[in-house]
């Protein structure tokens, strides 16, 4: 019984430093969208909120929007005189992280039945290439589209140094991100929005996770004026419960390598104690 003790004890003081702490990963999917980013119509634009809060976030871009003169979609979205490109260089000025969501936005399953594997890793490198002629740096995460690609691609994307981001097994709980939902709250008429709030229904998520004894979150958000709208609040809640903000490439040195200690200290344990149980 000593010997588990001590060595229980042991293995506790050898967690990794982030198991004490409380960290957030904010992320936005499929900008840039200067209209979004950008004060407009006397709101507050996604970069204004961020810079009143003092947060770094982490942008995964659509590689299309990086195209000279290109300033969004027509239908959808509004011109305000500032191109993506130049959106994304306000947003590497004040120290935020463009990755990759692909070039054409394409669900890449679907992508890969249609036109092979070839054309799916294509679309990742494309996406990865406007991304570096504007930042001058390669980028090294992907989030597929609704986080779907198929498993040989994922392995030879691997193979290139791309981290590709999941909401699922086997990735311990830390390294999934979290889908917030918020693009069913677009629109000025949303039926099918999470009730009573989309604020409410990304913390209730959080706290699921916490009580697994998970305290560090990548949130998954899109670039829309309505997620825009309920974050102040939103990372105000957060601050008080002591989270702390960080980009997902300090969130992985953070927790990517201390997950692997902590469940290498895990299973040490594990053995240990069945060993010294035959005993």
């Amino acid at each position: 019984m000593l010997r588990i003790t001590t060595l229980a004890v042991l293995l506790i003081v050898s967690l990794p430093a982030f198991a004490n702490q409380k960290l957030i990963a904010l992320t936005f999917d499929d900008g840039p969208r200067p209209y979004v980013l950008f004060s407009n119509d006397g709101k507050p634009g996604l970069i204004s909120v961020l810079d009143q809060n003092n947060i770094h976030a982490t942008f995964f871009v659509m590689g299309w929007r990086l195209t000279p003169h290109t300033w969004g979609e027509g239908r959808y979205e509004k011109n305000i005189g500032i191109t993506c490109i130049d959106a994304a260089k306000a947003l590497m000025k004040r120290g935020d992280e463009i990755e990759d969501h692909t070039y054409s936005h394409m669900q890449l399953q679907a992508a890969e039945k249609q036109k092979g594997e070839a054309w799916v890793i294509g679309d990742v490198d494309r996406g990865a290439q406007m991304i570096q002629s504007v930042s001058g740096a390669r980028p090294k995460y992907v989030r597929p589209p609704d986080w779907i690609l198929p498993d040989d691609a994922r392995h030879d994307l691997e193979q290139r140094g791309y981290q590709i981001l999941t909401i699922k097994g086997p990735a311990p709980m830390p390294l999934r991100d979290v889908n917030s939902l918020d693009y069913l709250c677009a629109g000025t008429r949303p039926v099918h929005c999470p009730k009573p709030s989309l604020a409410d229904s990304v913390l209730k998520q959080i706290e699921q996770r916490e009580r697994q004894g998970v305290y560090t979150h990548i949130l998954a958000f899109h670039e829309l004026t309505t997620t825009t709208a309920m974050l102040p609040d939103f990372i105000k809640q957060l601050k008080s419960r002591g989270y702390r903000f960080v980009t997902v490439s300090e969130y992985m040195k953070l927790v990517d390598n201390g997950t692997m200690l902590a469940q290498r200290s895990t299973l040490k344990l594990r053995h240990v104690s069945s060993a010294s149980s035959l005993h």
